[in-house]
């Protein structure tokens, strides 16, 4: 059953947005579909969450995002898309990914992502997309979203995401918060929020105990918390064989005359949900 959602509210007189969501089913799915070891599972779901709640940001209901994650780790490219109707999809171009607990016995997502960017390309149906990016500066990824939207966005940000995976590699919780300062929040407010946050215990934890999306806001917020709205959240990729075909014809005759000669038929598999579309000699032909 999916329970997967996420809120929105606003606390203080306006002066603080938050967001926050449960991806508990969602992960779970890709996982099933993309046979995540348990640190590409962790990384992945932090930044599922994340876009999720960067989704419930957006205004039009044509309006989406990506979220690129491109570190010199052994997890290769992350990559997430979600939009502001509360689907999501996602991959990791290295699934099977397995590391010695870091320091602190967790799994080690930091080491797993590596150095490198973190790329948000939205877009607002304008005639050129809008692109953000800033270098990762922990790969952990709750404090590079933290990074990425108060530098590259402009709006102070708080970010809180966390996966619980279980012995067998399947997902147990997956989840986070976004708290943002909207202009006009003073510095004492500011640092109010900023101590709630720090004893604040882990995403994982709540959620291990049951939390809510709007139990995490209230966590921090207190009784300031106001839900503007709730937002169903679930997994839905977008291929299909009429878009698998013009991928393919995209190629162009000479590559396609190429398949055809070497394998005689086309073999295409979706990054995002691992379903296998076969293509015929007759089919690969037509699109000639």
């Amino acid at each position: 059953m999916n329970n997967d959602y996420g809120v929105r509210a606003t606390a203080f007189q306006g002066k603080v947005r938050g967001f926050a969501a449960v991806t508990t089913h969602m992960l779970g799915e890709m996982q099933q579909r993309l046979h995540t070891w348990p640190v590409a599972s962790a990384a992945l779901g932090r930044t599922v969450s994340t876009a999720a709640m960067m989704g419930m940001m957006l205004k039009n209901k044509s309006d989406k995002l990506t979220i690129q994650i491109q570190g010199d780790g052994p997890l290769g490219q992350i990559v997430v898309d979600a939009d502001s109707q509360g689907t999501v999809r996602g991959y990791v171009t290295h699934p099977a990914v397995d590391l010695p607990l870091n320091a602190v016995g967790k799994l080690d997502v930091a080491k797993a992502v590596g150095a490198g960017t973190l790329n948000v390309v939205k877009d607002l149906g304008l005639k050129e997309p809008y692109r953000g990016s800033v270098r990762l500066i922990s790969g952990e990824l709750g404090e590079d979203f933290t990074y990425y939207l108060t530098v590259s966005e402009q709006i102070p940000s708080a970010v809180g995401v966390g996966v619980l995976v279980d012995r067998d590699a399947s997902i147990l919780a997956s989840g986070g918060f976004i708290i943002q300062m909207m202009p006009g929040a003073e510095e004492e407010l500011i640092r109010e929020l900023e101590a709630k946050i720090s004893e604040t215990p882990s995403v994982t934890e709540l959620l291990q105990k049951g939390a809510r999306p709007e139990d995490l806001l209230t966590r921090i917020l207190g009784e300031e918390t106001n839900i503007l709205a709730e937002q169903p959240l679930r997994f839905q990729c977008h291929c299909s064989r009429e878009r698998i075909r013009n991928t393919l014809k995209s190629l162009g005759p000479k590559e396609l005359e190429s398949i055809i000669e070497e394998k005689g038929e086309a073999e295409v598999i979706c990054h995002f949900c691992n379903e296998v579309y076969q293509v015929s000699k007759e089919e690969l032909e037509s699109l000639i």
